[in-house]
């Protein structure tokens, strides 16, 4: 499951100190099983990676079990493809479902004799009313509903409609089934909820066997019933819904074909600064063509983080990170970077990329010659060892190293002024071509042959030091640099105030590098490959569109880690 399974570390949070106490009262025989039950309408964002590792971590650190069970009720919004990205990503975050994967509609016929037996027993009635109807029927947070006219319909009409409902008789939305329980409660969600509700749509297991489908809140705790689920663990919007799904399990009778009782237990939803976690508008971010699909690297989605270059370690210590907490909060989306900042801070080989060449000629330098020097993988993990980059006459430098008219304290390179180039020579600039606009297109420099390592001017103090690659044997690649989707921390916030969310969508979020020059070593980068660029961050071969002979990478994060400034200023304010 990507995690120790023998020694698993055990969390502190209050749903595990809950489990702990059900544990030592014996309750449900001293099992603990859990489930993730998305709906397959979409892609799984990191609010999804969040709920996968409580619930899918819980399983392990208590030696018990969790299913994946899809929550299949509503096929006007499903599509297979969702269900094969789900799997696909709960897989890549290091978890494992073994033979534990269901369906909600797995339980159709089941729900569908239970129902009877509901009807049977007075809790449920079939409703006339439309949609609308039953929104105004239902009253307000102060004011009670009112019971609607078909509440007292005897047993016997509502079994005959709801199998008529069943059969295909009636069209989409004329009638639906309610649970009787108090149109009077302080809690709207007792009021008589909707049930079951006729839709006739292409389901993606059962086809067109049915076309009336139950809601969610009826479905799920049944669901949860029939798999001996002991601990439901959801977002605290469904803290309200708690009632409802205990009135379903006390009026239900599943004691034949269940062992125990699940509880309910609501945590907070992950919420990211510079983006949106909905998943309506994510699909319209999608849809509407803002993205380049679910999957673009600047999407929250797991796929998205997974193309971007994020790995599921990284991912998976972010949520240990952020933890389990009963109140909703914003967590800065620095603490993510700051993650995966981390583990590539140890494991990424360390290489030169040139983003916006400038060439350089060192007059001085034999024209045919080529030296092949070493370099080291990564500092931080000597075990990483060296390779080696060649020099030549000719190479390209950053456009950013170089100024003509320097501020003070420009450390890089300018007119009559000296740089060390990384791992290889100290150069002076010499002379400076310009077109005929007065850009600047090459510079011409010089090089002290001792400088090297070990060389006499080796030791020189110079205050600049930049990367390079030799023009000859550098490979074109193009670089995506990516940035935060969204310009306002909470994108959602802007809606009070009557603006759309879009408004806030930030236009350089996606700025696309084409001439790029990169060292030859990353020629055959395999896609999915990570790297950090000297100097300029984080970056990985894009898994799609990266292929020998057409390199692309995107950037993961830069090396500036805000997350840590952050605390660091939180420590000094304390």
């Amino acid at each position: 499951m990507g995690m120790n399974k023998d020694n698993p570390p055990l969390s502190t949070n209050f749903i595990q100190n809950i489990i702990n106490e059900d544990l030592k009262n014996g309750k449900n025989d001293g099992r603990v099983h859990t489930r993730f039950p998305p709906e397959p309408n979409g892609y799984l964002h990191i609010g999804h990676a969040k709920a996968i590792c409580l619930n899918f971590g819980l399983a392990i650190a208590n030696k018990g079990l969790c299913n994946l069970r899809f929550d299949d009720t509503n096929p006007s919004k499903e599509d297979i493809e969702y269900v094969e990205s789900i799997q696909a990503d709960v897989k890549w975050l290091g978890f494992d479902w073994e033979d534990r994967l269901f369906y909600a509609s797995d339980y159709f016929d089941k729900l569908y004799e239970f129902t009877l037996g509901l009807i049977k027993s007075g809790n449920a009635y079939v409703c006339d009313l439309s949609a609308q109807e039953i929104r105004e029927y239902r009253g307000t947070l102060t004011e009670p509903g009112k019971d609607s006219p078909y509440r007292n319909r005897s047993i016997e009409e509502n079994l005959d409609l709801f199998q008529r409902m069943r059969e295909g008789e009636f069209p989409d939305g004329s009638r639906v089934l309610r649970a009787k329980i108090d149109m009077a409660s302080p809690n709207l969600n007792m009021r008589d909820p909707v049930l079951y509700r006729i839709l006739r749509s292409t389901h993606h297991r059962t086809g067109d066997n049915w076309c009336i489908y139950p809601m969610y809140d009826y479905a799920h705790p049944i669901s949860d019933a029939l798999e001996s689920i002991t601990h439901s663990i959801c977002t605290l919007e469904f803290a309200d819904h708690r009632p409802l799904y205990d009135w379903v399990l006390d009026k239900v009778d599943y004691s034949g074909d269940a062992k125990g009782r699940p509880q309910q237990i609501e945590f907070a939803r992950l919420n990211l600064s510079h983006t949106v976690m909905s998943k309506r508008k994510l699909r319209e971010l999608v849809m509407e063509g803002y993205v380049d699909g679910w999957d673009d690297p600047r999407m929250p989605t797991i796929s998205g983080l997974r193309r971007r270059g994020y790995t599921p370690e990284s991912i998976r210590d972010f949520c240990d990170r952020i933890g389990v907490a009963k109140r909703d909060s914003v967590v800065d989306i620095a603490l993510l970077e700051h993650c995966i900042r981390e583990q590539l801070n140890q494991h990424a080989p360390r290489v030169m990329a040139v983003l916006r060449p400038l060439r350089v000629i060192i007059d001085n330098y034999p024209e045919d010659q080529v030296e092949w020097l070493e370099a080291e993988n990564n500092p931080e993990n000597p075990s990483m060892g060296s390779r080696q980059i060649p020099f030549s006459r000719e190479i390209f430098i950053e456009q950013e190293d170089f100024m003509e008219n320097p501020p003070k304290k420009f450390f890089r390179l300018s007119p009559g002024g000296e740089i060390r180039l990384k791992s290889a020579y100290i150069i002076k600039c010499e002379e400076v071509v310009k077109d005929e606009n007065g850009a600047i297109i090459e510079l011409h420099c010089s090089y002290d042959p001792d400088s090297r390592s070990g060389g006499a001017t080796s030791g020189r103090k110079i205050k600049g030091t930049s990367h390079w690659v030799s023009a000859q044997h550098a490979i074109k690649a193009k670089v995506r640099l990516y940035d935060h989707l969204f310009t306002s921390e909470n994108p959602d916030d802007c809606e009070e105030e009557g603006a759309d969310y879009k408004s806030q969508l930030n236009p350089d979020s996606l700025r696309v590098l084409d001439d790029c020059r990169v060292e030859p070593s990353l020629a055959a980068a395999e896609p999915g490959s990570r790297f950090q660029f000297l100097r300029q961050g984080y970056f990985c071969a894009d898994a799609i569109d990266s292929q020998e002979g057409h390199l692309v990478f995107n950037r993961i994060v830069s090396l500036r880690d805000t997350w840590a400034k952050i605390q660091k200023e939180n420590r000094s304010n304390q």
